[in-house]
């Protein structure tokens, strides 16, 4: 297909044509097409829309306009400003608020293989600095969203905050540019408060815990045949790291 191959991400595919964004078409692509256009129906500006699948079977999506982190081994300074750690709470407090009342069709099918019941709310489950756009000092918005499906709000909340504040294992932080390790618990309650979130961060801080600790799990489950995905991303060590840092995060509050 002729376009720009996109950087970033471990699951490559996306080709940019002009305005528009081509992807492969997954088993889980009709689900999150019925998400995305439930957002666009509520006039949510910040994800991507859906325009239809072409000839040669890749949907087709708008494209969001702004920087990203691409292939950079260090990621812009705007993905460490606390200005923009602000605009990330109110973008996903708005995304709350917009899929609030979205129901799944019965037929859905998520990557994440979870099913969905009245209570849960569609996440984007990816909503890391990796996968956002930023353009002239503000947030866009957040693409690639083959990992949405159902989870909770105070699970989705603590997977932002992780990706965000930043709460993963400082070496691997460090690598990105993030260093002001000593700065966390401010930026985390900086992030709750611009949120709206009315919890206590110690409980955020355990929710992180239990969610890293999962994926690990599940990169190691899926990952042991050493193919697709899962198996690039055991093979990177992403499993140990995660193992990192939920120890680390023990010593989060003292």
């Amino acid at each position: 297909m002729a376009g720009e191959r996109l950087g970033g991400g471990n699951d490559a595919g996306a080709v940019r044509v002009g305005a528009t964004v081509r992807r492969p078409v997954r088993e889980w692509t009709a689900a999150v097409h019925a998400l995305l256009r439930h957002l666009e129906r509520k006039g949510f500006a910040g994800a991507p829309r859906v325009l239809g699948v072409d000839d040669d079977g890749h949907e087709v999506l708008t494209y969001l306009e702004g920087d990203t982190t691409g292939d950079a081994a260090v990621w812009p300074s705007w993905t460490r400003s606390e200005d923009t750690l602000v605009q990330v709470a109110h973008w996903l407090r708005a995304y709350h608020r917009a899929v609030a009342d979205f129901v799944p069709p019965p037929d859905a099918r998520w990557r994440t293989g979870a099913r969905w019941s009245p209570g849960l709310v569609i996440g984007h489950n990816d909503a890391g600095p990796f996968n956002a756009a930023h353009r002239g000092g503000r947030l866009t918005g957040f693409f690639d969203w083959d990992f949405a499906g159902p989870t909770t709000v105070d699970a989705e909340v603590a997977l932002v905050a992780h990706c965000w504040v930043p709460l993963h294992a400082r070496h691997v932080d460090a690598l990105t540019g993030f260093t002001a390790f000593e700065t966390r618990p401010a930026r985390l309650r900086r992030f709750l408060d611009a949120y709206g979130w009315r919890g206590r961060p110690e409980t955020l801080v355990r929710n992180v815990q239990v969610q890293m600790a999962e994926r690990a799990a599940r990169i190691r489950r899926l990952g042991h045949t050493g193919e697709g995905l899962y198996g690039r991303l055991l093979r990177c060590g992403v499993a140990e790291e995660l193992d990192a840092g939920v120890r680390e995060l023990n010593e989060f509050s003292r």
